[in-house]
């Protein structure tokens, strides 16, 4: 399989963008390379930049703690590639804001047979609690994060494609941010050679964005982060949002519901909370409404959601938009609702709930990617070329037993990138999650979260499944 290299045209050449860099790097020994990598890994682990494995245990049960690997190599976007990315988000996320605010309302787009109706409304993310309810703005997904990579061409050059769409509690800012601070602090000298977009303003933004969602009635609004608490994998981001934001920390049994209004307990009596940036999913958000032995929400928060008190960033019911099954008709959204063609787009996907789509995957099992629809984290998928046999038969009983569980999708030669590793400089598949914050306009700060796989061979970029992450330069025109 044939992949495009980031940093190469061939191996002689290196692309234009990357040749500052290039220069710098083949002054570097390679000892001081290796020690600046453990200097990273040093602070990272006195800051506490963990995330938690739930299938790895400690000897008391509980989740063990991970570094995420820190890569030294950057992942160069030039300014001409980003612009048309930003413009491809800009339009896909409005789409996917208009399709939530429709379904939740006229279902337009359901009458109207572009999208079929059965697999919205019978989607365990699909909550029929939101019908008829108005939010700010109508954006349902303040926040997104939306997976792109780019395969190569049998020409040799690279397209980028959205590999999917996360508009429930997309994790990851934390990681870009403190890679490019972890950048500026090992090797300061390449960005007074390189004209870097900043990326620091980015919780200043955040705020910026929900306070602007806020209750209309509010002058100075109340924003919190409600985090599941410390045992969640996503805590340190959790934290440290929160903090860079300057605002509170919370957890459900911190925030009380009366008259309709949300109230943090404090030191000093209740304070009234206007917007929530939550952390949490849908089902344990609310006890009255949904999951009854969640102790980890607020009663009577949907209550005061209806009423308009309290703006949620995400919205109950933004899963059903990036669920697996939906993915599909996204290009035919942007064309329903703006009018326009996609600027980014999607990877062939086959729905194993249609008959001929079925068989074509179960006849080349071998060599597609078949993922669960409502999977996550890499997890519940099978990667058909890097599989057993055995593996193999396992996922087609399964598809054969629920087809509708499942989409498949070709095995994509993601993008390559040099990556410092143990041999020394290697290349190492990658993707890109840009964050995307909607509220009186579309925003995002220049590049995003790029993920590596650091094992050799592996497409499987997930920090889950021991994957790491790199500084993303965007290069200012």
């Amino acid at each position: 399989m044939k992949f495009f290299d980031e940093m190469h045209v061939n191996s002689a050449d290196v692309r234009d963008h990357y040749r500052g860099y290039e220069r710098w790097l083949a002054r570097q020994p390679r000892e001081l390379m290796a020690s600046r990598r453990e200097e990273a890994e040093m602070i990272f682990r006195r800051v506490g930049i963990t995330f938690a494995v739930y299938g790895d245990k400690d000897e008391d049960g509980s989740g063990t703690e991970r570094l995420i690997p820190f890569d030294l190599i950057p992942r160069i976007i030039p300014a001409h590639e980003w612009r048309e990315m930003e413009q491809g988000l800009r339009q896909r996320v409005t789409a996917l804001n208009r399709f939530l605010d429709d379904i939740y309302h006229g279902q337009e787009i359901l009458k109207a047979g572009i999208v079929p109706a059965e697999p919205v409304l019978n989607n365990a993310q699909f909550r029929k609690e939101m019908i008829g309810l108005k939010v700010p703005g109508g954006i349902y997904s303040i926040i997104a994060g939306i997976d792109i990579v780019r395969a190569c061409n049998p020409d040799g050059s690279g397209t980028y494609y959205v590999l999917e769409d996360n508009l429930r509690v997309p994790s990851g800012v934390s990681y870009m941010l403190e890679n490019r601070k972890m950048m500026m602090r090992l090797f300061p000298d390449l960005f007074a050679e390189h004209r870097v977009a900043p990326v620091a303003h980015y919780p200043d933004l955040l705020l910026d964005t929900l306070r602007a969602m806020s209750p209309a009635s509010v002058n100075e609004p109340t924003a919190v982060v409600l985090t599941p608490g410390m045992y969640n994998s996503a805590y340190f981001e959790h934290a440290f949002l929160a903090q860079q934001m300057g605002i509170e920390l919370v957890e459900g049994k911190d925030l009380f519901v009366k008259d309709d209004f949300v109230y943090m307990r404090t030191t000093r009596g209740p304070q009234r909370v206007d917007v929530i940036y939550r952390r949490l999913d849908d089902d344990f958000m609310d006890p009255e409404v949904f999951r009854k032995d969640s102790s980890l929400g607020v009663a009577g928060l949907l209550r005061a959601y209806r009423a308009g008190n309290v703006t949620l960033a995400n919205a109950f019911g933004t899963g059903i938009a990036d669920d697996k099954s939906i993915y599909p008709y996204v290009p035919k959204m942007i064309e329903f609702y703006l009018g326009e063609k996609p600027i980014l787009q999607n990877v062939p996907t086959y729905l194993c709930r249609e008959k001929d789509d079925l068989k074509y995957v179960l006849d080349n099992l071998a060599e597609l990617v078949v993922k669960e629809v409502h999977g996550a984290g890499g997890y519940g998928m099978l990667v058909g070329p890097a599989a057993t046999k055995a593996e193999v038969e396992d996922f087609r009983q399964a598809l054969l037993a629920n087809p509708s569980n499942y989409i498949a999708q070709p095995t994509l030669s993601l993008s390559t990138c040099p990556t410092f590793v143990e041999s020394g400089i290697a290349p190492r598949h990658i993707d890109l999650r840009p964050f995307v914050l909607s509220g009186k306009t579309v925003q995002m700060v220049p590049g995003g979260l790029t993920r590596v796989a650091l094992k050799e061979g592996s497409l499987v970029v997930n920090s889950s499944q021991g994957g790491g992450t790199k500084d993303t330069w965007v290069l200012e025109g």
